[in-house]
């Protein structure tokens, strides 16, 4: 069984291939920041759990139709995004080094949330047979950092393409004292979360295996 990850993300695509699965990653070309305006616009200001699911759902949907390879998609389709919390204000990627350096200093040594959408699409056969979906949520305490480890780890990078502004898996593990929930849920999706969605859709976890 063949899954398709609507996401460019690289920490998403190693998730997956550490829990051997080989997914057929699709760019979905989703305007993040106009979804999220538009659903506000009828809804109101919109909470991390709505807004990561709202993205992950548009991102598989955006793929239906997609013919990656040349071929239609027969499988299933994967969606996700992530946001951190702290404060009751949402973040996402800090892309500048400023905003980067300020996130570390406001969230260190203290605890957050992190929240991590799924929209799984039954796409078996060519065509939308069915959908799941449902968000993860897993509490991050930090480490406290001096203001040379948080330059240092600001200037590697890493934490400007990432929710948060830290990674558990690399360079940022060390800075993370413990995670509450499903580590995965910090790395970009819960694997627990995408088997329990597989599954109410008739496919069994270890169908999705790529072993070879």
């Amino acid at each position: 069984m063949r899954l398709y990850l609507a996401s460019t993300s690289p920490a998403r695509l190693q998730l997956l291939r550490q829990a051997g699965v080989e997914p057929v990653a699709v760019a979905p070309g989703v305007d993040e920041e106009a979804a999220v305006a538009a659903r506000e616009a009828e809804t109101g200001p919109l909470g991390a759990r709505d807004m990561v699911q709202l993205l992950a759902r548009s991102k598989a949907e955006a793929i239906v139709g997609a013919r990656p390879g040349g071929g239609p998609i027969d499988g299933l389709i994967l969606g996700g995004d992530s946001a951190f919390v702290i404060d009751g204000e949402i973040f996402g990627k800090p892309h500048e080094p400023e905003v980067a350096r300020e996130r570390w200093m406001r969230q260190n040594g203290r605890a957050g949330e992190l929240w991590s959408g799924h929209w799984v699409i039954d796409h078996r056969g060519g065509e939308v047979r069915a959908a799941v979906g449902r968000p993860a949520v897993a509490t991050v305490e930090f480490a406290d950092l001096d203001d040379l480890e948080i330059e240092a780890y600001v200037a590697t990078g890493e934490p400007l393409a990432v929710a948060g502004a830290f990674t558990v898996d690399s360079l940022g593990g060390p800075f993370i004292r413990s995670v509450t929930g499903d580590p995965s849920t910090v790395v970009g999706l819960s694997l627990s979360t995408l088997r329990e969605l597989v599954r109410e859709l008739g496919v069994e976890w270890t169908e999705l295996w790529d072993l070879r």
